[in-house]
């Protein structure tokens, strides 16, 4: 899963921390992660296959950007281990500027799930999932941020029945003196509730501390806490749609004032 774009209101970068008392839309067959921004720790399985088509972004006071389409590929290559890669195609729209549509940043990483969860008993499920964030999207066309990031969260579940939570945070190395970018943290947590056999409802609450700041003066970007309400539902055994839209409730004019999720899943 694609966790969060740059630090930076064009990217809306938003991280999840506290507790949530929503509920998802969670198939049988669809996996915790998308469409929200608070991952779960749960790979891929062993030589199959997830692959997520999608569409996000979020809007801000004056601007507009995020995914026009982009790819989430898992690939379970070994017990436990689940592979990832997310090539994008990005956008950005703002009044009195052109609009710009392109190549968007690529996302690599390797989920590790090292705990199993006692269905029976206190012990969740945790992985370390570390992503790598590439510029392969123009910084100055305002489709990538344009040098090297990485991600280092740990993510927790728990399941109950028909209930589902999961969450977890970490660091983000993000410090960048040419483009103003700082090292923040990043934390969330989902709960979501299977309401039919095919069909699940939920939400995500998430906080992420100041990701970047205002060159050439050096303060710090705002704080960002919002949440996030979707779901998934499942057509069949290897196709389910996902959705899911929120904002910010901190500073969410400069922020998030409106985010939105819209995918296709397909599972082998």
């Amino acid at each position: 899963m694609r966790i969060a774009r740059a630090p930076s209101c064009r990217a809306l970068p938003v991280f999840v921390a506290a507790n949530v008392v929503f509920g998802i839309f969670m198939p049988t067959m669809a996996r915790a992660g998308p469409p929200f921004r608070t991952d779960d720790p749960e790979p891929v399985d062993y030589q199959h296959i997830e692959m997520f088509v999608y569409s996000d972004g979020a809007h801000v006071r004056g601007e507009t950007s995020g995914g026009a389409l982009a790819v989430d590929f898992n690939y379970g290559a070994a017990p436990n281990l689940q592979l990832h890669v997310g090539p994008s195609t990005a956008f950005d729209a703002t009044p009195g500027a052109p609009f710009h549509l392109g190549l968007g940043d690529t996302e690599l990483g390797v989920k590790y799930r090292f705990l199993q969860e006692d269905k029976n008993g206190a012990t969740p499920m945790a992985s370390f999932y570390p992503l790598l964030e590439l510029p392969t999207g123009s910084q100055q066309r305002g489709l990538g941020e344009g040098y090297v990031r990485a991600f280092l969260p740990l993510w927790v579940e728990k399941n109950f029945g028909d209930w589902v939570t999961y969450g977890g945070g970490g660091y983000w190395l993000n410090d960048n003196s040419r483009f103003g970018g700082r090292n923040y943290l990043y934390a969330g947590w989902t709960l979501q509730r299977k309401v039919t056999s095919n069909l699940s409802l939920g939400g995500e609450l998430f906080f992420q501390t100041a990701g970047s700041v205002q060159l050439p003066t050096n303060l710090p970007s705002p704080d960002n806490l919002g949440f996030n309400l979707g779901g998934i539902y499942d057509l069949d055994e290897h196709n389910h749609l996902l959705a899911s839209a929120g904002r910010g409730l901190l500073n969410a004019r400069q922020t998030n004032l409106f985010s939105w999720y819209l995918a296709w899943q397909l599972t082998y």
